[in-house]
């Protein structure tokens, strides 16, 4: 009989989950983000347009994100653990056979869609496994999992250069395909865990089929209008996010600049990244703002320092404008994860978190290809730029338009309204047996400390 947590533990074998959360991201997004070193090489080798070679981390992070309501649904029936497991297997499985292509139809199978399957079964289960074991210190813990992206990209950059002048990108590709299948390794490390909301759904065996698997993949949310709004606004963030993992090294190299100043301007970006993954957690966790405003504050600055890339023209300046979107763009990400359980609650973390992976998966697609587009048709990445800063902005208004942003300028429930309110306190957001929304909860969760109606 598994131990019922009554909720959350904020600490313990969580840590042990953190720590896995950290590896696996490394594996993922460090990857992803460092696959900006084998862009130029592929260009080079097949004889392609930017815009061609770019679907390849684009299908990639597509297949990753459109697929997470599979590994969610599969993690809510049997657990992360072996989701996770199996999902390390075909991300390493895709990197070694993309070691063999041929042609770029060949990358996009192996990496795109083989290794892109992979990430979808190891990042969400992750992550949200991290949500569940951690209240209180949840941005704290989930930023310091999202480390792992800003010191394997600091690491993975100058490190896949080495690989690819010493071993050509083929032989590079079976190094990083040796990595990957460390992501069972972590895997084995979440520790199932019970807490006392999944048991209040768990008691319903009655229903048809079909309404057990809407439940099971979360598709009640979408009726949830504040959840859908949050969709739309990580989507166009999604879209200008990505391009400069894919394109900023090619932005150096066009302006003179040699591969390892290249490289070497991804991996301070991603000490950047890393500061600004740990302040923003450690903010959060204060209550001393919003997390709506917090995640608007730190979309807006990424948008605008993504649109100053054309500007640096110099390399000291490029580096100065890389840095500030590193730690922009990092801040804002653990915040993002870490506000779904005060949209939805914990017990829906595993179908929500799913959902916005799949939706948001339309701008990890067209991002790449439309920046590699735009400089294909005008010859340099100045309007790529720019577009990617648009789209942050974007998605930075569209937060602006949830409910009750303006209601209250902090965040300090007693300063606000009067009244005491457990830091970390959950949203109800299902009825526990029939999944459907209430009428309270179809505008707003209505016990978020961060996001509640005014009084």
């Amino acid at each position: 009989m598994p131990v019922v947590h009554p909720q959350p533990p904020d600490g313990g074998w969580g840590w042990m989950v953190v720590l896995a959360a950290f590896f696996q991201s490394a594996l993922v997004f460090g990857v992803i983000r460092s696959f900006g070193v084998f862009f130029m090489e592929f260009v080079g080798y097949f004889g392609e347009l930017a815009g061609r070679v770019s679907w390849i981390t684009s299908i990639g992070i597509a297949v990753q994100q459109f697929a997470s309501p599979v590994g969610s649904a599969l993690s809510t029936q049997y657990g992360a653990r072996p989701v996770v497991m199996a999902g390390g297997v075909l991300s390493g499985l895709g990197m070694f056979l993309a070691s063999f292509a041929t042609s770029l139809t060949h990358l996009y199978l192996s990496i795109g869609l083989l290794s892109g399957f992979g990430w979808a079964l190891v990042f969400t289960p992750s992550v949200a496994s991290v949500a569940r074991y951690f209240k209180k210190r949840r941005t704290f813990a989930t930023g310091l999992a999202f480390t792992g992206v800003g010191l394997s990209s600091f690491a993975f950059s100058p490190l896949f250069q080495l690989l690819v002048d010493t071993y050509a990108w083929r032989g590079a590709l079976l190094v990083v395909a040796g990595m990957s299948f460390n992501l069972v390794v972590c895997g084995a490390l979440i520790r199932p865990l019970t807490l006392k909301e999944d048991l209040a759904g768990a008691g319903d065996p009655g229903g048809s089929c079909l309404g057990k698997l809407s439940t099971l993949f979360g598709l009640p949310l979408l009726f949830h209008w504040p959840f859908m709004r949050f969709v739309l606004a990580v989507t166009l963030i999604n879209t200008g996010y990505f391009i400069p993992y894919v394109h900023l090294v090619a932005r150096a190299r066009e302006l003179g600049f040699d591969e390892y100043q290249a490289a070497f301007l991804m991996s301070v970006a991603a000490v950047a990244d890393l500061c600004g993954r740990l302040l923003s957690g450690w903010l959060a966790d204060c209550r001393v703002f919003n997390l709506s405003h917090i995640l608007v504050a730190w979309t807006s600055l990424t948008g605008i320092s993504l649109a100053l890339v054309p500007l640096g023209r110099s390399y000291p300046l490029l580096m100065a404008i890389g840095i500030c979107y590193g730690f922009f763009s990092g801040a804002l990400t653990p915040v993002v994860f870490s506000i779904l359980p005060e949209i939805v609650g914990i017990r829906q973390i595993f179908g929500s978190m799913g959902l916005l992976q799949m939706m948001e998966s339309i701008g990890g697609l067209l991002g790449a290809p439309f920046s590699g587009w735009l400089r294909d048709t005008t010859g340099d990445y100045t309007a790529s730029f720019l577009a990617a800063g648009a789209f942050l902005l974007s998605g930075s208004l569209v937060l602006v338009t949830l409910p009750n942003f303006f209601s209250c300028l902090g965040s300090s429930p007693p300063a606000c309204h009067g009244t005491k309110v457990e830091a970390g306190a959950e949203p109800a957001a299902l009825t526990p047996a029939s999944g459907e929304l209430s009428s309270q909860d179809r505008d707003w969760p209505a016990r978020s400390q961060d996001l509640r109606e005014p009084a």
